[in-house]
């Protein structure tokens, strides 16, 4: 895993696209600050910009680096959540501007997949995560799933967890607003 995670790195220093399992779903990747690396992956997609992607994190203490206000309750959802929870928050910073929705709103979900995790500790910034596929396509929830287009358009393929055959869910998105406001987007 350590070798998986020094060659991802590399690739995400170099402002590359890495294929990677996450929390949820197998996941395409980049530097989440770097507009230039968030714009091949749109095209990898062949998604619309308007269509915003989420950012993992590894630690809720760092929201305040990436959003303007986290309003109080994130803090309880985090922490209870019994399965990823991804949510919208408003006043996003500090990532790349082609990540973050024409609202000013950026999705954000904290890992607790281990390799996620130490991935993301390590490059020490946010990494882009969305499903491994075409705009459009099923997403896949394992890597036997991912098509040859999507796999031969990245920079690096992790090779953890691609003998993993446990099926995996994407994650439940709620939207916060700065008062507290909770709208239940997918559950």
């Amino acid at each position: 895993m350590k070798e998986d995670i020094k060659k991802a790195i590399e690739t995400l220093n170099n402002g590359g696209i890495i294929l990677y399992p996450t929390d949820t779903i197998w996941g395409l990747g980049c530097d989440a600050t770097n507009k230039e690396a968030v714009q091949k992956i749109y095209e990898i997609k062949k998604r619309a910009e308007s269509k915003s992607m989420l950012v993992l994190m590894e630690n809720p203490n760092l929201l305040d680096r990436y959003i303007e206000e986290v309003p109080e309750v994130a803090w309880d959802l985090i922490e209870y959540a019994d399965k990823p929870l991804t949510i919208i928050y408003d006043g996003a910073k500090n990532l790349a501007s082609n990540l973050i929705a024409d609202d000013g709103s950026i999705g954000i979900r904290i890992s607790s997949e281990e390799f996620t995790q130490e991935l993301i500790a390590r490059f020490r910034k946010p990494i882009v995560s969305t499903s491994a596929n075409i705009s459009g396509e099923k997403a896949p929830s394992i890597f036997s799933e991912i098509s040859e287009e999507i796999k031969e358009s990245v920079d690096y393929i992790v090779e953890y967890r691609q003998n993993d055959n446990s099926k995996q869910k994407s994650s439940s998105i709620m939207k916060l607003g700065c008062g507290g406001e909770i709208q239940i987007i997918r559950e």
